[in-house]
This record gives structure tokens, C-alpha cells and sequence, in this order.
């Protein structure tokens, strides 16, 4: 019995030594090294510090104009919606009546070849509007009626429109 113990503990420490030497062989080496921490956030470490406040400019920069752009379209939507009222829209019908009302007087007075007047002066929202008859003569001696209208503007600007009188007729 003695050569089989021997033989058993032989064959153990040969498997004992392969394992081993295959544990060791397996292993990668391990050499020991410094701890360092270092922050993952650009704002700690200082590295691409000014990539990051790039990024977060941009993107506040989105949000503003994000938040912008939902007020500015609230405030037209409101705005639709106030001009779309019947009220606005039975404003609107009237004030248009009356300009075609006011404007067709005046076209009357103002070509009406019996009656009408030489001249006239009215104020219109703000805008004074003057009108005269006047004979006007070219180089030739060839003279035409003519209706000269004034606008001026309440800031001061003024227009001036020549309308021919007898010209252009159907």
C-alpha cells in the first residue's frame, strides 16, 4: 500500500503544481499605482471648461429663445382672436361703409360738372385732406381742368395727387 500512497500523493502534487503554474501563468501582473481623483465636470477639473460653458450657453440661449417665441405667439393668437369678434368684424363693415359713404360725397363734390366746388378742406383721422379746382396749362396753351389734393399727414409729411377732370371717360 505504501507504492499506491505514494503514487496518489505523487499524481496529487503534480495536478497541485500544474494548477498552480496555470494560475500564475493566467494571471495578469499587478503593479500598484497612485490614487488620483479627478472630477468629471468641466466647472471642477478646468479641463474643457470652455466647451462646457459654451454648452450651457447655447442651450439657456434655446430656452429664452424658446420661451420667447411661445409669448410672442400667445400674443398673436390673442390677437386673432380679438380681431375676430363679431364686434371687431361689425366695426370693421362700418368703418368700410362709411369710408365708401364719405369717399363717394366727395368724389361727387369734387367732379361734379354743374355744382361742384372749387375748392374744400376736411380732417380725416388725424390726416388733413384739402382739395381745389384748378385750370392747368401746358407748354402749348392747351389748358385742362384739373382737381389738385393735398394730403398731410398729421406728423407733417404731405402728399400732393393731380387728378384730371373730363379725361378717361367710359
Amino acid at each position: 500500500m505504501t507504492k499506491e500512497k505514494l503514487k496518489d500523493k505523487l499524481e496529487l502534487g503534480v495536478l497541485v503544481s500544474i494548477f498552480i503554474i496555470s494560475l500564475v501563468s493566467l494571471t495578469p501582473s499587478v503593479y500598484a499605482d497612485e490614487l488620483v481623483h479627478k472630477f468629471k465636470n468641466p466647472s471642477f477639473s478646468g479641463v474643457g471648461t470652455s466647451a462646457h460653458y459654451l454648452t450651457i450657453e447655447n442651450q439657456e440661449k434655446s430656452r429664452a429663445d424658446k420661451i420667447a417665441e411661445d409669448i410672442r405667439a400667445a400674443l398673436l393668437k390673442q390677437q386673432r382672436e380679438a380681431e375676430n369678434t363679431v364686434l371687431a368684424k361689425f366695426i370693421r363693415n362700418l368703418e368700410s361703409r362709411i369710408y365708401a359713404q364719405l369717399s363717394k360725397q366727395l368724389v361727387e363734390n369734387m367732379f361734379s360738372n354743374e355744382e361742384g366746388a372749387a375748392y374744400g378742406s376736411f380732417t380725416l383721422e388725424g390726416n388733413t385732406i384739402t382739395y381745389e379746382r384748378k385750370e392747368i396749362c401746358d407748354a402749348d396753351g392747351l389748358c385742362d381742368d384739373w382737381i389738385v389734393m393735398t394730403i398731410t399727414g398729421s406728423d407733417g409729411t404731405s402728399t400732393t395727387i393731380e387728378i384730371p377732370i373730363g379725361t378717361g371717360g367710359f
